[in-house]
């Protein structure tokens, strides 16, 4: 049996409309969390809203409002939000379909997983997967999730389809500002080559199962030794590296990474997957 779905609607295009479902693709369940205590006692705190002027508040009389002027408020209740009803309010509207890399990652927000809600419209969702695949095409749109109308994209992935919700261009800050300081100066082949190397060296094909959060295992290993009133482990410190001149540090680098080099598979299929990339795109 499926997980719970986030969320249930239709998935429209044009006039081809089917009933999908969405489930969360990421799981925070397992992090290491902490949580607020009172020095003295040990005791975990609870949050209480206060109203500055009548002190604590039940969570039944609290109500919600958008501050229109400078401690002026306009209340906007359940019913108040009824009455926007937009057509992404239970539908994702797809708009229009772009190349697979179109997508700048910094606009990518969260990730939902994409099945048919049942066997009615099982034809019509490998129908629009099948054709979305053979072209290598993703799908902009739009959908009405929490309070908030998302634009969202939708790609192909295995049987089903990856939702991510993106972020609205006027919430991305332009980049400009940032690298305004950072000096143009001419670059040595030298040490482009040796750069050039380095990376070809480094190169292999990713992997997200290689890695692991070892500051949240860290962070467990030093509960464990709390709880059982052990010495906390000593996480080793990296030392800062002498300072030495850029093509030596390129060198030490690159014969590092020769020792280091990924497994001959990986470098293979990252080479691989280039070369198709490349032939692809031609």
């Amino acid at each position: 049996m499926a997980p719970r779905a986030t969320w249930k609607g239709q998935l429209k295009l044009s006039l081809v409309s089917f009933p999908v479902r969405l489930h969360t693709a990421v799981s925070s369940g397992s992090r290491v969390s902490l949580n607020q205590l009172h020095r003295d006692c040990n005791q975990r705190l609870r949050q209480q809203m206060t109203c500055p002027e009548h002190g604590p508040v039940d969570r039944t009389d609290i109500a919600r409002g958008y501050e229109y002027e400078k401690g002026k408020y306009v209340v906007i209740d359940d019913a108040d939000l009824e009455h926007l009803k937009l057509e992404t309010q239970k539908t994702i509207e797809l708009l229009y379909f772009t190349d697979a890399d179109a997508l700048d990652s910094l606009y990518l927000n969260s990730s939902y997983y994409v099945a048919p809600d049942g066997p009615m419209g099982d034809d019509a969702f490998n129908v629009v997967r099948e054709a979305m695949k053979k072209h290598n095409k993703i799908a902009v749109g739009q959908v009405v999730m929490q309070n908030k109308e998302h634009m969202v994209s939708l790609r192909v992935e295995g049987q089903g389809f990856i939702l991510t919700t993106l972020r609205y261009a006027h919430e991305v800050r332009a980049a400009e500002p940032y690298f305004t300081e950072i000096t143009q100066k001419e670059i040595s082949d030298a040490h482009l080559q040796l750069a050039e190397q380095l990376i070809e060296s480094h190169t292999a094909e990713f992997d997200p199962a290689e890695f692991k959060d070892r500051y949240q295992d860290a962070l467990l290993e030093l509960v464990k030794a709390k709880i059982t009133g052990a010495e906390p482990p000593a996480t080793p410190q990296q030392e800062a590296g002498k300072v030495i001149n850029l093509m030596d540090a390129l060198k030490a680098s690159v014969e590092e990474g020769t020792r280091k080099k990924p497994p001959a598979k990986s470098v293979k299929k990252a080479a691989k997957k280039k070369t198709k990339a490349k032939a692809k795109r031609a």
